[in-house]
């Protein structure tokens, strides 16, 4: 049977961040699960840069299925974590059901991939004190204030904590992201 990883996300999701290491990780042999609030169809987006603009832009991305509602999780199922970025981080922060399986899997030391706005709920559990991390850029004094060292690199690994800037840092975080995992959670 393969080892199960649980990617939480919801509506707003930046379509790559969630898509890449879903594939990725599928491609290693792992059994993925997405979870978000509720089983529904999210509606993901992409965001990018356009000349002028002193922000990034946000357009409508892929459509995909929830496969099971935060309440349905069971942590002790799943050997890692994956918390993409965009908007959705910041309204899931709020949700008591993610934040009880985020603390489950920071308590059991378990291998978690975070990026992007995907900080903000590792911040939102108090998981960041004394850690080394990265997110997007602008978050820099959220995660200072979280009690993190902020580190401006493509991917930052703190034990088992693995953590990027954004999906341009893809392949550079999921590489550092699979050293962590198998070792401590190989694929079947």
């Amino acid at each position: 049977m393969a080892t199960k990883i649980l990617i939480v996300t919801g509506d707003a999701a930046e379509s790559l961040e969630v898509l890449y290491p879903y594939q990725r990780l599928r491609e290693e042999g792992y059994d993925v699960h997405i979870a978000a609030p509720s089983r529904k169809q999210l509606q993901f987006v992409i965001h990018d840069f356009e000349r002028g603009f002193d922000t990034y832009t946000e357009k409508p991305g892929y459509t995909w299925p929830a496969d099971l509602a935060f309440s349905e999780v069971d942590p002790g199922e799943y050997a890692a974590l994956v918390i993409p970025g965009g908007r959705a981080p910041e309204y899931l922060r709020n949700d008591p059901e993610l934040r009880k399986i985020l603390k489950a899997f920071f308590d059991a030391d378990k291998p978690v991939a975070q990026i992007c706005h995907g900080p903000l709920l590792t911040a939102a559990i108090g998981s960041l004190t004394g850690r080394k991390v990265t997110a997007y850029p602008a978050l820099e004094l959220d995660m200072q204030a979280a009690g993190a060292t902020f580190q401006d690199a493509e991917a930052v690994v703190d034990g088992t904590l693995v953590s990027a800037r954004a999906w341009p840092d893809h392949s550079r975080w999921m590489r550092e992201f699979l050293t962590v995992l198998r070792a401590k959670a190989p694929a079947t």
